[in-house]
């Protein structure tokens, strides 16, 4: 791409469709060399005025433990600790939640793998198609934002028309079809005892619809030479049911509770579960809409896998079996950082 001599002469469409057609995404920026990031993924100043450094603080998100969620004796505190985590954050972590570490650690290794690969494997999935398949690309939204975020990733839609299994990348197929077992089970549990909390029945949500759409996102933040002047990740929320989210144990997710950006602090073995749009307008007493970012470092990469889920409002939670959603779906995501740079 050419220089950029004056503010005057910057034209970002341009900019942004030459980085685009190269289809070498942000890692391909990275692994050239590059000591100041292209114009459009620079923040505006009063984006960069909010940004809050990740911190040694060990408060975090709410952490819960789901080893005893069939225990009668327990299950009534677990339910108890998803209600008020997802009313008063909309955000939590849980454990013992039943996948085996072994399968986190491929799905995080295979994702890991997929981003590394020479950029001429890559290459071949390079394609902007958002609603069907696998997509690999640099920022679903390159085009549409006012500015870019320091990321790549591969997208699969897994139901309810899920991609070509021969479609999705080598590197990471196998992983991905185990993911989505294993993701998709944490989903329903966690749905289950959400309805529990919400005061309807057990299945309620899974009954209506509500998990029938699946997409899994792997999505990949390298090395920034200017990390104070962009977003790995820029402030969004999700549209969704619910997010599974699957990370590398590197700080840089926040998400903005009290006015206040506090870092998601990975946990090993843990998995992140983000409560969408879609769940929180269907109860008014679930966390007002959370908005959460993904902070680029200069001295490590990070990268995760989730699957999420979305959807179209129609009813409160206790009119699910007339509601007539058109589009829920919820999501297993992997975010992966690299270890730090040499």
């Amino acid at each position: 791409m050419a220089a950029v001599s004056s503010s005057a002469e910057y034209n970002r469409m341009k900019e942004v469709k030459e980085f685009d057609e190269t289809k070498m995404g942000v890692k391909g920026l990275t692994d050239s060399g590059i000591t100041t990031i292209p114009k459009f993924f620079v923040q505006m100043p009063e984006v960069r005025s909010t940004l809050k450094p990740c911190s040694e603080d060990p408060a975090g998100i709410p952490l819960i433990d789901l080893s005893r969620m069939n225990c009668p004796d327990h299950r009534p505190r677990i339910v108890d600790e998803l209600r008020e985590a997802a009313k008063n954050w909309g955000f939590f972590q849980v454990f013992n939640h039943g996948v085996p570490v072994s399968v986190l650690n491929k799905t995080i290794e295979s994702i890991k793998s997929f981003h590394e690969q020479p950029q001429v494997l890559k290459a071949k999935h390079y394609v902007r198609a958002e609603q069907s398949g696998v997509m690999y690309a640099s920022n679903n939204d390159l085009f549409r934002s006012k500015a870019a975020s320091w990321h790549d990733y591969v997208h699969v839609w897994m139901s309810p028309e899920p991609a070509d299994v021969d479609q999705i990348p080598d590197a990471c197929r196998s992983e991905i079809v185990a993911w989505d077992k294993e993701a998709t089970m944490v989903a329903e549990t966690v749905a289950e005892l959400l309805s529990e909390g919400l005061g309807v029945a057990a299945g309620k949500l899974r009954e209506a619809g509500l998990l029938a759409t699946k997409t899994i996102a792997g999505v990949y933040y390298p090395f920034c030479p200017q990390s104070d002047l962009t977003l790995g990740l820029n402030h969004h929320t999700d549209p969704g049911v619910l997010t599974v989210l699957l990370e590398n144990q590197v700080v840089g997710l926040q998400v903005k509770h009290g006015g206040e950006w506090v870092d998601v602090k990975p946990v090993p073995g843990s998995l992140i579960i983000n409560i969408g749009d879609a769940l929180q307008a269907l109860d008014e007493t679930i966390a007002a809409i959370k908005v959460v970012h993904e902070q680029p470092t200069e001295e490590k990469s990070k990268y995760y896998v989730h699957e999420e889920g979305r959807g179209v409002m129609y009813a409160s939670i206790n009119d699910l079996y007339r509601a007539k959603a058109a589009c829920w779906h919820y999501s297993l995501q992997v975010w992966m950082s690299p270890e730090p740079a040499p």
